[in-house]
């Protein structure tokens, strides 16, 4: 396991540990470490937020941490993308029912959903389409919040009538 993948797991184990609170005060976190109000971190930001929880690292580890969060190439960290890396993996038993309400909306079978396969059901004014991908991730961050598999299964069954 390399630097970045070691520091996202003690923060994340530091975040379980406390509970659907713990991932909510990272937005807090977040805010409180982005000294310059860029809406994002820099590498310097991230190890002295870092370091305030007990996860020291180097220079060359922070800007490391930091490249590997870093999904829209800019060379910071802004709140999604530090909320991301920090979201613990999903069981199967999640990613199955997400797959599963995602193809009820996905009437034409070929991955994505479109304002045709919504038309009626939804106004997609603002997202004509979303991939399986995005679907995933969008609850992803829900997951993060539900202790148990068998308490998110019966929420997705429940709100997708599944």
């Amino acid at each position: 396991m390399d630097t970045a993948d070691a520091t996202v797991e003690k923060l994340r184990a530091q975040c379980l540990s406390r509970g659907a609170l713990g991932i909510q005060g990272l937005a807090r976190f977040f805010r409180r470490l982005d000294r310059n109000r860029s809406q994002s971190l820099d590498s310097g930001e991230l190890q002295r937020g870092l370091a305030e929880l007990g996860l020291v690292l180097d220079r060359a580890e922070a800007e490391g941490v930091c490249r590997r969060w870093d999904r829209d190439g800019s060379g910071m960290l802004d709140l999604e993308e530090f909320l991301r890396a920090l979201r613990p993996p999903m069981s199967q038993a999640r990613e199955a029912v997400i797959a599963a309400a995602f193809a009820k909306l996905d009437r034409s079978g070929d991955g994505v959903v479109t304002v045709d396969d919504l038309r009626g059901v939804y106004s997609g004014r603002a997202h004509p389409k979303v991939t399986l991908a995005e679907f995933q991730d969008y609850y992803s961050g829900v997951s993060a919040s539900v202790d148990t598999d068998e308490e998110f299964v019966a929420m997705m069954t429940s709100a997708w009538q599944l």
